[in-house]
């Protein structure tokens, strides 16, 4: 009768330990394997995220005399050597989207640029090791801007990724994006790490801050300072709040250029958790 008990005892002990080292070895694996892959997962999710057709329509209408309803429209336009998005983007006012005001092309390598509300060139990358950010998000200036009005809404007759690299003219800006802490509404946010110089209006250098939220919301403050570190252009109270538009007419027509599916910002979300 002893023997019979204390032979169950240890089966059942020994299933409790098998269970947990399973339970151990299972976690410690989903965690190396989020390590290894969030490097450049994070620079593809925000690249994805900064992507579409977004509207500050519902800001402009909460407060009409301190914010327009701008038209903020990126698309993928090639891919780096080394593996950086490019992306297009260009800003207008929303009943005239056909004259986008700002045009950039970005390069998601975690770096941004002051004037996310033009026409530029967007590039998305990780961020350098050294650097105590996850994504880098630089802009850079067009070479000839007029050639890529309206090049989102474009299928055909627009210029192709080779010729999209060989247009990318000088950098004008870069924001360094960091995972935010848990409890915070954003998913990514950054700054530029100083100034950037920066002549309108009187102004002598420029700061620019992004925020991405869930649902592809980007969130952008501007603004321009004087010598005294007076502001002297931008809005003064908060970011513009950009969403995807209701039914969008954005329709991606790069599709090698295609970004993972939206089911990634719940990877994206697991690993603020797995990774402090």
């Amino acid at each position: 009768m002893g023997t019979g008990s204390e032979a169950n005892g240890w089966s059942r002990a020994r299933g409790l330990v098998l269970k947990a080292v399973v339970l151990i070895g299972g976690a410690v694996l989903l965690k190396r394997l989020t390590k290894s892959t969030t490097r450049w997962d994070h620079s593809r999710f925000v690249a994805q995220s900064l992507s579409g057709e977004k509207y500050s329509r519902e800001q402009a209408s909460r407060d009409p005399d301190n914010y327009f309803n701008l038209r903020w429209l990126s698309c993928p336009a090639a891919d780096m050597v080394d593996g950086s998005k490019v992306l297009y983007f260009e800003q207008a006012f929303w009943r005239t989207p056909h004259k986008p005001f700002r045009q950039y092309i970005v390069f998601f390598s975690h770096n941004s640029d002051c004037t996310l509300l033009l026409q530029r060139f967007l590039m998305v990358k990780p961020c350098p090791k050294e650097k105590n950010c996850d994504v880098e998000l630089s802009t850079y200036a067009i070479r000839d801007a007029e050639e890529y009005k309206n090049f989102c809404d474009r299928s055909k007759d627009r210029p192709q990724p080779e010729e999209v690299i060989g247009d990318i003219a000088e950098h004008l800006t870069t924001i360094y994006l960091k995972r935010c802490e848990r409890g915070k509404p954003c998913l990514y946010e950054g700054s530029t790490a100083e100034g950037f110089p920066n002549s309108w209006n009187g102004a002598t250098y420029c700061t620019s801050d992004l925020s991405v939220l869930k649902n592809n919301e980007i969130h952008t403050w501007d603004r321009g300072y004087d010598d005294d570190g007076n502001q002297v252009w931008g809005v003064k109270g908060g970011p513009y709040e950009f969403k995807p538009a209701p039914a969008s007419s954005f329709v991606d027509v790069l599709s090698p250029l295609n970004f993972p599916p939206k089911s990634m910002e719940k990877r994206i979300e697991g690993s603020f958790v797995l990774q402090e």
